[in-house]
């Protein structure tokens, strides 16, 4: 049995673990703790509890319990004083207050969900995700950085990404990657879930020591902070923190339609510019999921119309795993 470890958060590390749960594997998910936006925002502001949304999907994405129990758990809220919030995440943050601690909370989550490998916080500090941009501006919050950056920076160029304070990995999520036979970082929200995980102090360390292999899946669509960004400059960023053995990226064509939804966001696709000769070995494949997804009612956070595909990514990835490369 193999360890696979994903790092990153969010609808990203969900779609990964949803394809990959049930292969036989051994899986943990270390997820980015900085979240600040939507129903973890108001929870973590209301009752000084850590972001439990990102937490919640992977859970959710492993558990092992029937389907009602997963609607329960991801349940919106739709009315009153509840509305936006995800029953996930208020139990989470109930289970916080009754355990006085983050870890046990998830920890016990998992046993009510019956998960199939464990969800790990990549830190149990309370910390804020930060960019500087090339003008030397800086941009606080996650949900800023990702989802809400002033019209009048859409065209400002991310320089630096960091915490604020620094906060150091925990000690499940370094013995997680230490011991991992592959990593999988991505796809998901480029700064506010992969990069938010990298610059965890302690994290760059255990992945470089890590004999790991290392596999970074390509998200599809560029964001606000990456104007003209191509495939090489995520890896730029990228092995800034680690070194890559193989990269992920989709060669589909996309719905125009959608292509022009995104657009009037400043969102356009990830362009290929990679080449035979990257240190890494680039695999071009179809990972497209054909659904396309729309944005609940009650969901103040944007999300993602085009995603990967689960089954394909996890294909791909376990083609990987058991390459002699």
């Amino acid at each position: 049995m193999s360890k696979i470890v994903t790092i990153g958060g969010g609808t990203g590390t969900f779609t990964v673990l949803l394809g990959l749960k049930g292969k036989g594997h051994e899986l943990s998910a270390v997820v980015a703790m900085s979240d600040d936006g939507g129903s973890t925002g108001r929870l973590r502001t209301e009752m000084g509890v850590l972001p439990p949304g990102d937490i919640r999907q992977a859970l959710v994405a492993l558990s092992g319990e029937e389907q009602l129990m997963l609607d329960l758990f991801n349940y919106r809220f739709g009315k009153g004083n509840l509305s936006g919030h995800n029953f996930g995440n208020l139990l989470l943050a109930a289970l916080e207050k009754i355990t006085g601690d983050f870890e046990k909370a998830v920890e016990a989550a998992q046993k009510i969900l019956k998960v199939e490998g464990q969800v790990i916080p990549v830190t149990t500090s309370e910390t804020e995700l930060f960019v500087k941009l090339e003008s030397g501006q800086e941009v606080a919050g996650e949900n800023v950085i990702d989802d809400e950056p002033p019209e009048s920076l859409r065209d400002a160029l991310v320089s630096e990404i960091y915490l604020n304070p620094h906060v150091q990995i925990t000690e499940k999520a370094r013995q997680a990657i230490s011991s991992a036979d592959l990593i999988l970082l991505g796809p998901g929200d480029f700064w506010g879930s992969l990069m938010a995980n990298l610059v965890v102090d302690g994290v760059k360390e255990a992945l470089l020591n890590s004999k790991a292999k290392k596999v970074l899946v390509l998200n599809l669509m560029t964001r606000w902070g990456q104007k003209g960004f191509k495939a090489s400059d995520y890896l730029s960023w990228v092995e800034k923190y680690t070194k890559l053995d193989y990269v992920l990226i989709n060669n589909t064509d996309f719905n125009e339609e959608i292509v022009k939804l995104y657009e009037k966001d400043y969102e356009y696709p990830v362009e290929d510019d990679l080449g035979e000769s990257e240190e890494c070995l680039v695999i071009r494949s179809d990972l497209l999921s054909v659904k396309t997804y729309k944005q609940e009612e009650t969901d103040v956070v944007k999300r993602s119309l085009l995603r990967h595909d689960s089954a394909k990514i996890a294909e791909a990835v376990l083609e990987i795993l058991n390459s002699e490369l």
